[in-house]
């Protein structure tokens, strides 16, 4: 991302938490089970790593699904990510609950989601986005569209939006260019 508009970086300077919903924009959606019916998803090595760079430049990261699985909760621990809400039938309830603990206002959140169950949230948030192969008619409901599809480096590049927008990238990503 080389130029971020004015009005999307207005909304990205300000944020201080980022919350993710998992299938679809964490993953590729895919869910494969195996004949023991335990759940295996993939995750791009990429996406954690910019969580792991916006968690280091102060920015909170969470993860609301409604699906539950134990290797959704082994890639959160993985990646430090402590606000994790599984099972979520009322995502917008929840995001309430979320913006009371960490006492932040809607323009200091924003979400990514992939679909019409993310709607609600979406429409609260201070900066919301999508995955580029996310549920058609959310591309007109959102402030910003990855060029990545979900599970394939979407959430990096959200991360270096806010990362940049916010003026943190440069020193954040500094040790890796100098060695």
């Amino acid at each position: 991302m080389r130029h971020i508009p004015a009005k999307l970086r207005q909304k990205a300077q300000g944020i201080k938490l980022l919350l993710l919903d998992v299938d679809g924009v964490l993953t590729d959606g895919g869910i494969v089970m195996n004949n023991r019916g335990e759940e295996i998803k993939r995750f791009d090595v990429r996406d954690g790593h910019g969580i792991r760079l916006l968690l280091r430049a102060g920015v909170q990261i969470g993860l609301i699904t409604g699906r539950s699985s134990k290797v959704v909760s082994h890639r959160a621990k993985d990646l430090g990510i402590r606000m994790l809400y599984q099972r979520v039938y009322n995502k917008l309830e929840v995001y309430e609950k979320i913006k009371r603990r960490a006492r932040l206002k809607d323009h200091e959140i924003a979400f990514a989601g992939d679909d019409i169950v993310d709607l609600p949230v979406l429409r609260k948030v201070g900066l919301a986005m999508t995955v580029k192969d996310c549920w058609g008619e959310l591309k007109r409901q959102v402030d910003y569209v990855t060029a990545a599809e979900g599970g394939r480096g979407a959430v990096r590049e959200m991360v270096e939006l806010l990362l940049k927008a916010q003026d943190k990238w440069e020193e954040i990503t500094r040790r890796y260019y100098t060695g």
